[in-house]
């Protein structure tokens, strides 16, 4: 074969020798191929079952499997529900009669009703729809809150509910609802939050329970609860206004309970002394009556001597309170000294003498009296004149 100018074509590469290695290559392959022939026609029943062991091994062998710490190992059987495992390695029927889903039941999931931390409006703003309720006393009121919940019931969780977070979360909602329509917003906002809490954790609970779908509540957290922005203002001044209400009740309780004891221990005080008062009216009257009774068996017995001494007893205690004295110039001496100060102290430091004393100094002024009637007139002016 030639060219158009005339010149010879090159030959292909068939054409060319073959070199010494290429033949013996070729010769090699070439007989390792029919003994491979030869080996796998006298053979193939026992190469065959080797292979079908191999598989057979190899597919019961992808039906181990290792649940880890805190998760739970879900076995169907053709679809249908078979076992549950707890942690540890385990063995089932390989794909396609079994398979396993690990489901974790240790891990704390969460929802959010009433608002959104990720996506949606901002972040720790509330999504108007579901924040929105309305309290027993008409009010409106925004309510956040926050649900913990684990997997209580792997089986439940896979095959009771299609989707279990989105049943807990529109349950929560309507409980919510519910509790926040039985109070009022003022012990919603209060002293009314850690019951609200439990009132929707219990409700939950009971209701997924109800549902089986495997849940269980953690916690329920009220991340906030307000009114609404266009009423926040008003609503703060009513808080301050009730503060204030407040705070003067407590003042003014705190004045009664210092007023009010105060005024209790006064009036025990005047009870203790006017009933201290009549005990010494009573003691002095009893006292007075049994003088009385004495002198009357006194003045029956010597009723002029008797009626003397009172009038002498009368007329000593009307003289010894006065400031006065009385002086007798008989020999007419205007040149005497008498000590007002010592005497005035005397006379309001002496002591009352005894009635029995009393008694015997007016029965022996009488008798004196009686027996001398001249020198009792002496004794009676100069006692008169010492006074």
């Amino acid at each position: 074969m030639t060219w158009k100018n005339g010149q010879e074509q090159p030959k292909n590469n068939e054409d060319k020798p073959q070199a010494e290695w290429e033949k013996k290559l070729e010769f090699m392959w070439r007989n390792s191929l029919e003994k491979g022939q030869d080996y796998f026609k006298h053979h193939a029943k026992k190469l065959l079952s080797y292979a079908l062991a191999l598989v057979i091994f190899a597919w019961l062998d992808s039906g181990i499997y290792i649940i880890d710490q805190g998760n739970r190992g879900v076995v169907t059987r053709f679809g249908r529900y078979s076992a549950t495992t707890l942690p540890g390695p385990h063995w089932h029927m390989p794909f396609p009669i079994e398979q396993v889903e690990n489901v974790n039941v240790e891990k704390q999931r969460f929802i959010e009703v009433g608002y959104r931390s990720n996506g949606g409006p901002a972040r720790g703003q509330p999504a108007l729809p579901e924040s929105l309720m309305l309290t027993k006393d008409e009010n409106i009121i925004s309510v956040r809150l926050a649900i913990q919940y684990q997997i209580k019931d792997a089986r439940d969780y896979l095959f009771k509910v299609r989707n279990n977070e989105a049943t807990l979360k529109q349950v929560t909602e309507s409980i919510e609802r519910g509790v926040i329509g039985r109070n009022t917003m003022d012990f919603i906002l209060t002293e009314g939050r850690s019951q609200i809490v439990n009132e929707i954790k219990d409700e939950v609970q009971l209701a997924m329970d109800q549902y089986k779908t495997g849940l269980r509540v953690a916690s329920v957290n009220l991340q906030d609860a307000q009114p609404p922005e266009q009423v926040q203002d008003s609503f703060e001044d009513a808080i301050r206004a009730r503060e204030d209400k407040q705070r003067l009740i407590n003042e003014a309780e705190g004045y009664a309970n210092e007023v009010i004891p105060k005024s209790r221990g006064a009036a025990g005080r005047i009870i203790k002394e006017a009933e201290a008062y009549e005990a010494q009216i009573i003691a002095k009257a009893e006292g007075e009556s049994q003088r009385f009774e004495q002198l009357l068996v006194q003045y029956e017995k010597k009723p002029s001597i008797t009626r003397k001494r009172l009038y002498l007893e009368a007329k000593e205690q009307l003289y010894s309170h006065t400031n006065k004295v009385l002086v007798n110039m008989e020999k007419g001496n205007s040149n005497f000294y008498l000590p007002l100060n010592q005497m005035n102290q005397q006379a309001n430091t002496q002591q009352p003498s005894n009635s029995s004393q009393g008694i015997n100094n007016a029965s022996g002024a009488n008798v004196k009296s009686a027996n001398n009637p001249k020198h009792a007139n002496i004794r009676n002016s100069s006692r008169s004149s010492r006074l």
